[in-house]
């Protein structure tokens, strides 16, 4: 019986660690395109218009992401 709590308990603090990493990684990449995807705004030549599209394929999962990130946090907060 011991050895099962101490072991679920072991693996719940993993997950909970992975799982904030994982939030952590997606943040930063989500940064990392948001920064290019602002400088190619205001390009005029079209090679940049389209790496501007082109960023648009990873932010957008990743902002949706972002709002199920904050939205468990302050689901976690107001509990």
């Amino acid at each position: 019986m011991i050895s099962t709590v101490t072991t679920t308990t072991v693996t719940t603090v993993t997950i909970y660690a992975f799982g904030g990493a994982l939030a952590l990684v997606a943040v930063l990449v989500l940064l990392a395109l948001l920064i290019p995807k602002e400088l190619t705004t205001t390009a005029s030549s079209v090679r940049l218009e389209r790496l501007g599209r082109a960023l648009n394929i990873g932010i957008v999962p990743l902002l949706i992401t972002f709002v199920l990130i904050v939205g468990a946090k302050v689901a976690q907060v107001l509990r």
